[in-house]
């Protein structure tokens, strides 16, 4: 979604050539997860339970990952210098706009609805946006509104692993160099 829009509208060439790879490997992602989605989906029982657990975890995730609301972001730049297309609310909607009906189709539950504004078919959440997430436990509390800056401190402290995964990647990179050094 974000990415294609860059890959479409972008101005920079060399970004725009480098994603070209990346829209490849992006769209069997796509294709994977909707065949592999459809697949468990029909299968009924645990496995739908479990591919609607997870739904109901990654959903509002997913809905966040594009970013502040229109409202709290300003585009200008990005916009102007055609870096991307898109607002973050246009992004937003168009991907809600591919993923609800989809999700409804398979018989996959999503908080969101389509509605119409001034006129205008839109795809509301039936959540407060955004809302808080219990990392512990993996859920999202729908009751509990939070603000953008919430948010925004949760991304920063990254996840339960990642000083695990930052040590990991460090000795890898201090073994990398100590037997390159050797060889040199």
């Amino acid at each position: 979604c974000l990415l294609g829009d860059i890959h479409d509208k972008c101005s920079y060439g060399p970004w725009k050539r480098g994603l070209n790879k990346v829209m490849l490997e992006e769209n069997f992602h796509l294709r994977n997860g909707r065949t592999w989605m459809k697949r468990i989906g029909a299968s009924g029982g645990a496995a739908k339970d479990e591919l609607q657990c997870a739904v109901d975890w990654m959903f509002p995730l997913s809905v966040e990952w594009f970013g502040l609301p229109d409202s709290k972001k300003m585009h200008s730049t990005q916009l102007e210098y055609r870096l991307k297309g898109l607002t973050n609310d246009q992004l937003r909607q168009w991907w809600l706009s591919t993923v609800v009906p989809y999700c409804e189709q398979i018989g996959v539950k999503v908080p969101a609805h389509k509605d119409t504004r001034d006129g205008k078919e839109v795809w509301e959440l039936d959540y407060p946006f955004p809302c808080e997430f219990d990392a512990e436990n993996k859920r999202w509390d729908f009751n509990q509104p939070i603000t953008w800056d919430d948010v925004l401190a949760r991304w920063r402290a990254r996840g339960p692993r990642n000083a695990e995964m930052v040590a990991m990647f460090q000795e890898e990179f201090h073994n990398f160099r100590k037997t390159h050094h050797k060889e040199s």
